[in-house]
């Protein structure tokens, strides 16, 4: 009876992280709607919600096989024990896996073909993410094996810093790079057209949901009830808040950089939640938001990358910041639990960059050369929304006869 109990809590609380996690996914939808122009938010909308999807197929039947070894080909009889556990926690892990095309649709909107993007979706939630997912969460390879004898202790990253969000980051350079910016972006003269943003409260909105959902996000990634840990909430607050007054100060009260500061902050604090004092947290968010505000702006203005939402510099190099900020701010020294090592996370952080780097250029540079993946110059100027799904966000433009 009390195991039936315990199992039954178990699934009862992964669910909750797992659907907090997808809730998340209307967050990307919605700050990828307010920062693109208006002849471009319905194609955001669409990308979210069809990524997720082609991700669920490409995780059940092949990524997920890969990082843990387990399939789902067996009897429901078999699926249904531990009160189905075993079952939500592919769902759980499921909403963290699509999380990576989310990233990379940001990077790439506004130009990008959708059918090709459905395609390396599918390639990237099938085969690159769950490469590293399973090193890191699974010592497939004996990855982990290898950083703890080399290093003295294993690569930590307890909900996803480096797994996830530096992995998507990273994935999302090449993709941008082969793409190309925006038409107008660029002019040959020097000077840069600024394209604002469509919607200051989508993009807030959007912020927001992801915000809210991040605590299922890190929480739950104990994954069992007995594991969960109030320091995780506190340190996600913590980073939240370090991330958005910074990004706040250095990006000069811009709604654009203060509504991403406590996205930067919270992808930041991901890895070393469990183990970091909450002012060790405060000062990972803190430099990650302030980390944000100066990369986005040399990455468009200085160095002419045309990254729409920011998302190498908010995720991948965040989220590179925060896998190394784990193995500084966990340190018993620092106020932390200990249990790390700043070299493994430093190793383990690069090992995931270059996995994403090579994975991301192979998979859109495939694609980019056997069918293409970006809108022609016409289909660009109409917008994705009018040119791919054949209406606008709004209906002015097809009644105004």
């Amino acid at each position: 009876m009390l195991d039936a109990f315990k199992s039954g809590a178990d699934v009862l609380f992964i669910l909750l992280g797992g659907i907090m996690v997808l809730a998340m996914h209307a967050g990307f939808a919605f700050l990828e709607l307010g920062t693109v122009r208006k002849k471009n938010q319905v194609n955001a909308l669409v990308k979210i919600l069809t990524d997720f999807s082609v991700s669920t197929i490409a995780y059940f039947f092949i990524g997920y096989g890969i990082a843990y070894g387990v399939d789902f080909f067996s009897g429901a009889e078999l699926l249904v024990q531990k009160n189905g556990y075993e079952l939500v926690k592919f769902f759980f892990l499921l909403t963290f896996a699509a999380a990576i095309p989310a990233i990379v649709s940001g990077g790439i909107a506004e130009r990008a073909r959708f059918n090709p993007q459905l395609a390396a979706t599918f390639l990237l939630v099938g085969f690159v993410y769950p490469l590293f997912e399973g090193m890191a969460w699974n010592n497939n390879y004996g990855f982990q094996d290898w950083i703890n004898a080399s290093f003295g202790e294993k690569f930590h990253d307890f909900a996803g810093s480096v797994v996830v969000h530096a992995v998507g980051g990273w994935i999302a350079l090449p993709a941008v790079l082969l793409l190309g910016a925006r038409r107008g972006r660029y002019r040959h003269d020097g000077m840069i057209a600024a394209h604002p943003p469509s919607s200051i409260p989508f993009l807030a909105l959007g912020a927001w949901i992801l915000t809210v959902g991040w605590f299922g996000f890190n929480v739950m990634s104990a994954q069992t009830l007995a594991a969960v840990s109030g320091l995780v909430a506190v340190n996600s607050l913590m980073a939240m808040v370090g991330g958005t007054l910074a990004a706040l100060f250095v990006g000069k009260n811009d709604p654009g950089f203060i509504h991403n500061g406590p996205l930067a902050g919270l992808v930041a604090v991901c890895a070393g939640s469990d183990l970091m004092h909450p002012l060790g947290a405060l000062a990972t968010g803190a430099i990650a938001g302030g980390l944000f505000v100066f990369m986005f702006t040399i990455t468009q203005n200085r160095w002419k990358i045309d990254d729409v939402l920011g998302v190498w510099p908010l995720h991948g190099l965040c989220g590179a910041w925060g896998g190394i900020a784990a193995g500084i701010f966990g340190l018993q020294a620092f106020g932390g639990l200990g249990g790390v090592s700043f070299a493994a996370q430093l190793v383990g952080t690069l090992a995931g960059v270059g996995i994403a780097l090579v994975g991301g250029a192979i998979v859109y540079g495939g694609l980019k050369y056997a069918i293409g993946i970006r809108l022609g110059g016409e289909e660009e100027f109409q917008g994705a929304d009018l040119s791919i799904h054949r209406i606008s966000s709004t209906a002015e433009r097809e009644t105004n006869w």
